[in-house]
């Protein structure tokens, strides 16, 4: 009996899926969701239509979406790898050509009723189209020198086009997420020590090019830079944001100030309290106790994630959900990261909680994905 027909006569079929569903995940997924849209709520004064009711609805679109993604055999979603990373790659040829301007970047497709970032579905083709690549390669050839750098190849052309737009943190969640696609299937440390060397190199560079016409990064880069290092030294221009979201976490102390009673977010203090800096509201208003909360829920998604890649006996949907994993705990990580003053501002949504179309659309199709993985698994 062949593979393919070793997964065809095992896996589940027809009603029969709804019951191999990990519904605890979903479960998790719609807390994180429903705490977004109290957040949202909160912080436009009451208003549901400014942004709570505009999110529900991309939430609920999404989920019909994961839903389907969901019951799809994830072999399908393996032969369709390479299509989605081809057309993903394509839409970012078509933003640095012809895409949308907004905060001085060009990095959405304008189609009317919404504005697309291909970036951020880039994230999740990237992982497919390494996932496929490692199931489909030897073992023995993971760590040879020719069978690394297409890989490397695929990881750095859209990441090249994303910090063209610029997009640096989304360029650093794509060079990541892969890097961790390709750790998971093998390949040599080797390999990450001298690419950790390059980096570091890289890093010297940027600051010792800094002012001259060949400098890596754009100016307000720079004072992003300037900023995380010394948000004070400018606490009404570029140390502004920083500097209220340090106070509005302070401020809620243990328990908070309760629902709706965030002074920094309420008057708007804070800037972008809507998208990168919602969790700063969060904590204004739950405290410590709300923070941890969310972080606890964060966590128990990332262990279903971790859990169900190492029982699954199929390779690409165990590195299929590790990608996943990994960009998940990117969005986490950057975020609160930069919000709490830890990296600098590089605007990367909180998942789920952050308001926008594309970054939710996209983590839920990947869940989407992670499920289809899990239901369709070896047994």
């Amino acid at each position: 009996m062949s593979f393919l027909e070793y997964r065809l006569k095992f896996a589940p079929t027809g009603f029969a899926k709804v019951f191999y569903v990990n519904w605890s995940l979903y479960l998790l997924i719609c807390a994180c969701a429903t705490i977004g849209w109290l957040m949202l709520y909160s912080i436009s004064g009451g208003d549901m239509q400014q942004w709570a009711e505009p999110q529900m609805k991309r939430f609920g679109v999404g989920m019909v979406l994961s839903l389907a993604i969901c019951f799809t055999p994830i072999w399908f979603w393996r032969s369709m790898s390479a299509a989605a990373y081809i057309a993903t790659f394509a839409l970012l040829l078509v933003v640095y050509f012809f895409g949308a301007v907004g905060m001085g970047a060009q990095r959405w497709i304008d189609l009317g009723f919404i504005r697309l970032q291909p970036s951020e579905f880039m994230k999740v083709s990237l992982i497919m189209m390494l996932a496929t690549y490692y199931d489909w390669l030897d073992d023995r050839k993971v760590s040879r020198l020719p069978w690394v750098i297409l890989p490397v190849a695929m990881i750095l052309a859209p990441a090249v086009l994303v910090l063209m737009e610029p997009n640096l943190g989304t360029t650093l969640m794509l060079v990541v997420a892969g890097a961790s696609v390709m750790f998971a299937a093998g390949v040599s440390l080797w390999y990450f020590g001298i690419v950790i060397g390059l980096i570091g190199a890289g890093v010297a560079g940027v600051f010792l090019l800094r002012g001259t016409p060949w400098q890596f990064l754009h100016d307000y880069q720079y004072r992003r830079i300037d900023t995380f290092l010394d948000p004070s030294a400018d606490p009404l221009g570029a140390g502004y944001n920083i500097l209220q979201a340090k106070i509005a976490l302070g401020s809620g102390g243990m328990a908070g100030k309760g629902f709706m009673q965030g002074t920094q977010s309420r008057l708007n203090f804070l800037p972008e309290k809507h998208t990168d800096f919602i969790f700063t509201t969060l904590g204004e208003e739950f405290g410590f106790v709300g923070a941890i909360s969310l972080l606890t829920v964060y966590a128990a998604i990332l262990i279903f994630l971790f859990w169900a890649a190492m029982q699954n006996k199929d390779r690409f949907s165990s590195l299929l959900l590790i990608g996943i994993a990994a960009n998940f705990f990117l969005y986490l990580a950057v975020n609160l990261a930069m919000v709490m003053g830890m990296a600098p501002v590089v605007g990367v949504p909180l998942p789920f909680l952050s308001y926008g179309g594309s970054a939710t659309l996209v983590l839920l199709l990947a869940f989407g994905l992670a499920q289809s993985a899990i239901v369709h698994r070896l047994r």
